[in-house]
Formats: structure tokens, C-alpha cells, sequence
């Protein structure tokens, strides 16, 4: 690769890194707004929080690495024509397909990333950010207790708490157990606190009274004690089998599930697309690419810059990236049209390789073709 294809490649580089990096950054601050009540009322700690939403981010990359890269090309080789960079490179015997070669490197490096990250790192991230959720929001439940409201932690049990002090520790505490059937208990207790016995969150009460009622015998027994210990799991909560998205599973698994978990119709269309969209999806970097690079390098040069064909490449851009996302959704529902996610991913950089290696003449003026 020649010093000018190697520059073109190192500025096209930093612009992907950076505007791939600012704007996944964008897209997690905005998608980890809504665990922030976590934090601030349950009580979840700022490493919990990081550590959990951390997990979404490759699958933000793998999601606008195909736009990230279309734009970057866009906005490199444009500021290298407004520049006149491109002139002179077109002077030094440069023709459109030496000038698109930095451009397809990045490209085809991108895709192989894209391709990385769809088989392998996004669905191990994505598995392990839904796996943690869960663990959050169900088994973990118990312990992100919030102050002065009744608490429900799975069916039969509820549990209040008047406050909690700087240690963590509970102060005016009434737990309510329906677990048992037959024998309802209401217990109150001055003070508490929480531990873990392995995945198992208990409460530990001191100074209090436990009141059962006999439902047989109508009377009411009462037990004070010093101090107790109670498990705050549900039997739901022990027992509830998560369901796996169809973004943490692998691709062979989407083609092929396991018939012992009984996927529906629906899920099973669903996972067929989702297989062939990761698969294709790549592809799709690729073509952005090359359109992106035909709208630029052919044509007559312009003085005033190439604004208007800036726009066109947008706008084709966009509406592949928006007729991606219409065919994604009408395979679902018809699974005879997924080859046209392949047609979309392939076609359109077909037809732009072909513009830019045979670009179209420009035209003559009449005056001028007439001989003088």
C-alpha cells in the first residue's frame, strides 16, 4: 500500500474509532438511564450499575458499526475533496478505484470485526448483561428493600421497613408470611439486617414478636424473641427459569433450538431472522461503503465542492439502513422473504463496485463536440 493509501487509512481510521466510540458512549448513557432508579432508591452500588450496563455495549457497536463507518467515509473523503487532497492524488495518476482502496480496507476490516462480534462477543455479553438483570431484579429483590413502602418479594411474602441507618441496617421492620399455607405469620421487630447465605438473601431480627393465627381454633399465638432469622426467597423466586432472548443465543442454537424449550411459531421465526441478519449484517457495512465511495469519486470535478452528492449518499444511505430494518421486520412474519435480507446486504454494493469501476463518461456539450 503506497504513503498516500496509508494516510487515507490512518484518518480513516481515528474518525472510526472516535465517532464509533463517542456515539456508543451516547447510546449507553442514554439506555442506562432507566437502571439509574437502582441506584438511587434501591440502593444497587455505582460498581453494580457500571458492571451491568457495560454488558450492553457490544451490542451498540455491532449495531451502528455498518452507519459509523458509511458516515466516516462520507465526512473523511469530503473534507479531502473540499482540501483539494483528492485533486492532487487524481493528478499523481490515482483513478477512483486506488482512491476507494483505503476506504474498502476499513471497510472489510469492519465487517470482519462485525462479524466477530455478531457470532461470538455480542450474544456472551448480552446472555451475561440479561443473567445479571435477573439476578437484580428477582432473586436479588430482597435485598434492594426500599424505606416506608410494603415491599412484595415474589407471592406470599411483603415486608416493610420504617428506615435504614449509614450501616445499612433496618429499624422498624413487619414481615408478612402467607408462604406457608394454613398458617399465616405477621412478624415485628425493632431491628434488622440483611445477609447472603450463597444466592440466598436472609434477615436477621432482633428484639420482636412473631404472631401466628390459628385459623382452626381461631386464636392468636404470640412469640417474643431476642433475635431471629428468616429467608426472604420465594419458592418462585428459586424456581423461575429465565427465558433466553434470541440476541444471547448463538447462531447455530437460532437455526436449530432445543426442542425440549418448546419455542413458539412466533419465537422460532423470530430466531431465524435474527440468524440470518447476523450473518448478513456485515455485508451490509461493505455496500454502505461502496456507496458511499461511487456517490464521491465519480463525476466531474466541481470547484464548489460536492455537496449535492454528499446529500444523495446520504439519503441513499439512510434508506437502505431504513429498508433494512422494514425487511427485517416482514421476515418475521413471512420467513420466505429472509433472502431479501441477503439481497439487500449484497446488491446495492454490487451496483456501486460497478459504477466506480466503470463510472459513466461525463457528457459533452454540443458547442464543444462540434469541430471548429
Amino acid at each position: 500500500m503506497s504513503r498516500l493509501s496509508t494516510y487515507m487509512l490512518r484518518q480513516l481510521a481515528i474518525g472510526l474509532v472516535a465517532v464509533t466510540g463517542g456515539l456508543a458512549v451516547l447510546i449507553w448513557l442514554t439506555q442506562s438511564l432507566r437502571f439509574v432508579e437502582l441506584v438511587l432508591n434501591r440502593g444497587l452500588s455505582i460498581a453494580v450499575f457500571f458492571e451491568l450496563t457495560v454488558f450492553m455495549l457490544p451490542n451498540f457497536i455491532a449495531v451502528i458499526l455498518p452507519v459509523t463507518t458509511f458516515i466516516v467515509i462520507l465526512a473523511v473523503y469530503n473534507r479531502m475533496e473540499d482540501d483539494r487532497e483528492l485533486v492532487v492524488m487524481r493528478a499523481a495518476g490515482m483513478g477512483p478505484m486506488a482512491l476507494a482502496r483505503p476506504a474498502l480496507v476499513l471497510a472489510g476490516g469492519a465487517a470482519l470485526l462485525g462479524w466477530t462480534m455478531n457470532l461470538w462477543i455480542v450474544p456472551e455479553s448480552y446472555r451475561a448483561f440479561r443473567e445479571y438483570q435477573f439476578e437484580i431484579r428477582n432473586r436479588m429483590a430482597a435485598v434492594l428493600l426500599q424505606e416506608g413502602v410494603f415491599n412484595t418479594l415474589g407471592e406470599g411474602l411483603t415486608v416493610y421497613i420504617r428506615d435504614r441507618d449509614r450501616d445499612g441496617n433496618f429499624r422498624g421492620i413487619m414481615v408478612h408470611d402467607t408462604r406457608e399455607a394454613g398458617a399465616p405469620a405477621t412478624i415485628l421487630a425493632e431491628r434488622g439486617w440483611l445477609t447472603l447465605d450463597g444466592d440466598t438473601p436472609r434477615v436477621t431480627l432482633q428484639h420482636g414478636t412473631r404472631q401466628e393465627l390459628d385459623r382452626r381454633t381461631g386464636t392468636l399465638r404470640m412469640l417474643s424473641f431476642a433475635e431471629n432469622t428468616m429467608s426472604l426467597a420465594t419458592e418462585a423466586a428459586r424456581d423461575e427459569v429465565r427465558y433466553r432472548d434470541a440476541r444471547e443465543r448463538g447462531v447455530r442454537e437460532l437455526l436449530d433450538p432445543d426442542p425440549a424449550e418448546q419455542v413458539s411459531a412466533r419465537d422460532r421465526a423470530r430466531f431465524v431472522v435474527e440468524a440470518h441478519q447476523r450473518l448478513a449484517g456485515p455485508l451490509v457495512t461493505l455496500s454502505l461503503a461502496l456507496v458511499a465511495l461511487a456517490c464521491l469519486l465519480t463525476g466531474e470535478f466541481n470547484r464548489h465542492g460536492k455537496t449535492g452528492r454528499v446529500l444523495v449518499a446520504v439519503a441513499l444511505g439512510g434508506g437502505l439502513v431504513a429498508l433494512g430494518v422494514g425487511i427485517g421486520n416482514l421476515a418475521t412474519r413471512e420467513l420466505a422473504l429472509v433472502p431479501l435480507l441477503w439481497v439487500h446486504a449484497v446488491l446495492p454494493g454490487l451496483i456501486a463496485l460497478a459504477w466506480l469501476v466503470h463510472p459513466p463518461r461525463a457528457r459533452v456539450p454540443a458547442a464543444e463536440a462540434t469541430p471548429g
